[in-house]
């Protein structure tokens, strides 16, 4: 007995060319930004032990390492300083001379058309390594937002080109809005954490940045287990003004992603964190994948799901894998 089916799928697969045209997502080099560490007090870059691969650069070299990647195709860049500066409210990023204006001012001044954006938050630079002022074991919310705001103002003077706040505030994003037109900085974009989880999946992260906090963020980050607060995260920083979504950790919230993607048309980002980055990393040292297989087909997950840009530490690879076709 012969069995022909109704309809052959198998047509449009059956050489690269067919696939390539028909392919539905792509990834591309304008999709990626690069996470950069910049550690005070260095001379030459530490390796994040937990992270292979990745490290933190002094300042010195901040520039050099920007203009390298900008040959390589790389168009965006997200700051991240390691403070040897911090208190308990971390004032060093309200000062114009504080090592996030400094690294800002590097930046735009080795590749003035690279994006660079600085990662809004307290954790890098506070001594309890919390993302905003500490009242009774809690982050004040109110009191946070307003440091915020002097913070996200410093960058802007600094020379950044967008911003992105990362500490899971209610009303920051009006907060910085606010704090940004009063100062004549109506032009510059907010790319908004906006539904971000209390992740195990961050571990890493902290190593980086020498960000080790008692307690947990429970209280003003996402539980994993909601989704419908997920969207209404994202959905509220929309209606403040935010530019750009963000969900952040990756994989285990394509979901999340997809419903965003559904109830908005913003432009829409994933991070994809330093706990799945190791993870591949470890794989793939133990030769149980193959890291560059894994590494596309993850970043195709997030395309597919309706990501339109992509923080990754595999940024540099990526850009090198692109360009060899």
């Amino acid at each position: 007995m012969t069995i022909t089916p109704d309809f052959r799928f198998r047509r449009l697969r059956r050489s690269p060319v067919l696939r390539q045209i028909v392919r539905e997502h792509h990834l591309r080099p304008e999709d990626l930004i690069m996470p950069i560490f910049v550690q005070e007090g260095i001379a030459e870059p530490v390796d994040i032990a937990s992270m292979p691969g990745v490290q933190r650069f002094p300042e010195s070299q901040l520039g050099g390492e920007l203009r390298r990647l900008w040959q390589l195709g790389l168009r965006a860049a997200i700051l991240f300083g390691v403070s040897d500066n911090k208190d308990s409210c971390g004032s060093d990023t309200w000062s114009d001379d504080g090592l996030m204006a400094r690294c800002i001012r590097t930046a735009k001044a080795a590749v003035p058309d690279m994006l660079i954006i600085s990662d809004n938050c307290f954790c890098e630079y506070t001594d309890h390594g919390h993302c905003g002022v500490v009242v009774e074991d809690d982050v004040d919310n109110d009191q946070t937002l307003t440091n915020l705001q002097a913070q996200v103002v410093t960058a802007a003077r600094a020379g950044v080109d967008m911003i992105a706040p990362s500490g899971m505030m209610d009303g920051m994003i009006a907060a910085i809005r606010e704090a940004l037109d009063e100062d004549g900085y109506h032009h510059i974009p907010v790319m908004s954490y906006s539904t971000k989880f209390a992740s195990a999946f961050y571990g890493p992260f902290r190593d980086a940045v020498d960000s080790n906090f008692k307690g947990s963020r429970n209280t003003y980050q996402m539980d994993p287990a909601n989704g419908r607060e997920a969207l209404a995260e994202s959905m509220q920083d929309e209606g403040e003004g935010a530019d750009i979504l963000m969900v952040k950790p990756g994989l285990a919230y394509l979901d999340v992603i997809a419903n965003i993607r559904q109830h908005s048309n913003q432009p829409l980002a994933v991070y994809h964190v330093s706990g799945e980055y190791a993870m591949i990393k470890a794989a793939a040292n133990a030769g149980v994948i193959d890291e560059k297989a894994v590494v596309l087909e993850t970043m195709l997950a997030f395309k597919r799901a309706g990501c339109d840009l992509i923080l990754t530490y595999y940024a540099e690879d990526l850009l090198k894998w692109l360009a060899e076709g």
